[in-house]
């Protein structure tokens, strides 16, 4: 029989195939089995369209099977099977697909899905193959022909012997490299795990001959034997696809467990079936837990991507904002536009308008959970609630609408999270502003010297305790026309009598040489020294001017590019302390005193506020001086 030769343009892209299209060589069992299945439902539409053709599904599998002596894999369908014209049209012409010209015409709308579209994935097989032999008898005819190509050099066609209508692949696999051991795609227990990744719900059955252990007849000993059974390795009907009636709690935890998205127990599923302008199936799981890797450069976000119960991708970042990269699961989607591969997206319409609607669900349950189950919320935002406000802080604040209402901070007065909606909700009429403030611990804060007016006036204190707390509320700015206020900036717009007031603007004006004198001792370490309406029992603090904090200084000045940005600081004195009159005292009569003290009030300051003592040494031999 004479040798064929692959038109040019399919040769080219057979050495393609071969070299680059794919990113991984098992994909090529993903394809044949997604063909064999497509043969099948060829057969399911002429039974639809053709009274004298019975469709019996215990009649229609797909069948894998290995010679490991001669090193070949079998894949057999019980299709729809071609003919010499046919095998001659789909597999001497690359990219001429059967599958989608046999959907156009049939202009298949009802869900049970062709999966082929481009023809090509049949040459993938060229990739672990020295040689391929298809032999095929088509419905409705007595003859069989075998199609045997060795790649790029062409193709045979001659007739075949075949009992059965249907289709069988064998591919003569590859001696193995140095870098790659073809002898895997004869292992039972690597098929089975290939099939169960790409293929697991294809609806057909995929039947094996798997070994199993089984008691040996005439043995007292209850000695074993292996032999070969023949097994359906695929789940065949995905979860996604059953009505949400039907499913427990516990179907969709197994499910978690058995796609191995975590080893906890998630906190919430989220099943959605669609079915408008874009088709899609998905199954969302919320974490209880943070994976060990989130934050790190390992970690991959994404769901996995299904295309009509295909796995097309393990994982699909581009289907979950970053902000709820937490999320694990899976889409299924039957009208996605994928490229020559099956492995990347064509257009991405389809994808963003699914994503969309994912994002908007998501939400939607956290909203729900944090309403029904606060304690369970809770759980997920002690692991979580830091990415929803990396969320807030990123893209310049676009996605605050989108999760302010999820954020949750520590209460002064209600010792526990709470919401920003319960924190307003609380506000008296003559409070101005969300006060906060910002430590290392609820405890620190509670300490602070700045909090004291604040919480002597009444109003509630969210503490802020995670480094990218306050960087978020600055993208946010305000909540329901409340903006935010740090209980250590300069004006925190608390109304004082106006006696307090008057007397500390007489105090402010009898003591402005003092000041003037601690600010030259301290240069440009602050930018001014002044007396404070804040203060109560402590002598001193430090405050801010400007948009930079205190917190935010130290947290930028941690970053491997850190730009020496520094917070504008005010040393605020208590007028009412016994301190505050030493300091008066030595203005008078110890210059170098006076230089001792608003040292030492200074380096407490930066203390109170976490940061650490500029000069350890010279701060010991000060606190001598002021003993002495």
């Amino acid at each position: 029989m004479a040798k064929k030769e692959f038109k040019a343009e399919s040769k080219r892209l057979l050495e393609m195939m071969v070299n680059s299209i794919y990113s991984q060589k098992e994909i090529f069992l993903r394809e044949l089995i997604s063909n064999a299945s497509d043969a099948i439902d060829k057969m399911y539409y002429q039974a639809l369209t053709d009274d004298s053709v019975t469709f019996d599904q215990d009649n229609f599998y797909i069948k894998v099977s290995t010679d490991k002596v001669n090193r070949t894999l079998t894949i057999a369908d019980t299709g729809i099977g071609m003919t010499k014209d046919e095998l001659e049209k789909n597999l001497g012409t690359i990219a001429e697909s059967g599958s989608l010209a046999f959907k156009k015409e049939n202009e298949i709308k009802d869900g049970h899905d062709i999966i082929g579209q481009f023809g090509v994935g049949f040459y993938s097989a060229f990739m672990v193959a020295d040689s391929v032999k298809v032999i095929s008898k088509a419905f409705g005819t007595d003859e069989a022909h075998q199609w045997e190509s060795n790649g790029t050099d062409g193709y045979t066609i001659e007739p075949a012997e075949k009992d059965t209508t249907g289709t069988t692949i064998i591919i003569k696999l590859k001696e193995n490299a140095e870098e790659e051991n073809y002898d895997d795609f004869l292992e039972e227990n690597q098929l089975k795990s290939i099939i169960k990744k790409y293929s697991d719900f294809i609806r057909y059955p995929i039947k094996m001959n798997v070994t199993v252990h089984q008691p040996k007849e005439d043995s007292e000993d209850n000695e074993t034997e292996e032999v070969l059974e023949e097994q359906t390795v695929n789940s065949m009907v995905p979860i996604w696809r059953k009505n949400k009636s039907e499913l427990t709690d516990e179907d969709y935890e197994n499910f978690y467990q058995e796609k191995r998205y975590g080893f906890d127990k998630p906190l919430k599923h989220i099943h959605i079936n669609v079915d408008g302008t874009i088709r899609y199936n998905a199954i969302l799981f919320i974490p209880e837990t943070m994976p060990f890797d989130y934050y790190s450069k390992e970690f991959e976000k994404g769901l996995e991507l299904y295309s009509s119960g295909v796995l097309i991708m393990d994982k699909s970042p581009d289907l979950l904002p970053d902000y709820f990269s937490f999320v694990k699961g899976m889409v299924d989607s039957e009208d996605l536009s994928l490229n020559i591969s099956r492995e990347i997206l064509q257009h991405d319409r389809q994808l963003k308008a699914i994503a969309k609607n994912i994002k908007s669900k998501i939400k939607s349950q956290l909203k729900s959970l944090l309403k029904e189950d606060r304690e369970k919320y809770e759980k997920f935002y002690d692991s979580f609630g830091r990415q929803l406000k990396y969320g807030v802080y990123s893209d310049f604040g676009a996605n605050k609408g989108d999760l302010q209402d999820l954020l949750m901070f520590y209460s002064s007065t209600e010792k526990k999270l709470v919401t920003l909606d319960e924190y307003v909700s609380r506000m008296p009429e003559d409070q101005k502003y969300i006060y906060y403030a910002t430590g290392d611990s609820y405890d620190r804060i509670e300490k602070l010297p700045q909090t004291e007016m604040v919480a002597d006036k009444g109003y509630e204190i969210l503490f802020f305790t995670e480094d990218v707390d306050e960087f978020a509320i600055k993208m946010m700015r305000e909540y329901k026309e409340k903006e935010f206020k740090n209980v250590s900036s300069g004006d925190l717009g608390l109304d004082t009598d106006d006696e307090k007031t008057d007397e500390d603007d007489k105090a402010a004006g009898e003591n402005k040489e003092l000041f003037e004198a601690m600010k030259d001792i301290l240069g440009d370490k602050v930018t001014d020294v002044r007396i404070s309406k804040r203060l109560k029992s402590h002598p001193v603090c430090l405050t801010t001017e400007g948009e930079v904090t205190i917190e935010m200084e130290k947290i930028l000045q941690q970053m491997p590019d850190n730009q020496g940005v520094k917070a504008d600081k005010v040393l605020e004195i208590n007028p009412n302390h016994t301190v505050f009159q030493s300091l008066k005292d030595a203005q008078g009569a110890d210059k170098d005193k006076l230089q001792v003290y608003t040292n030492l009030l200074y380096n407490q300051a930066r203390l109170i506020e976490g940061l650490p003592v500029e000069d350890p040494v010279e701060f010991t031999n000060d606190m001598w001086k002021a003993l002495g």
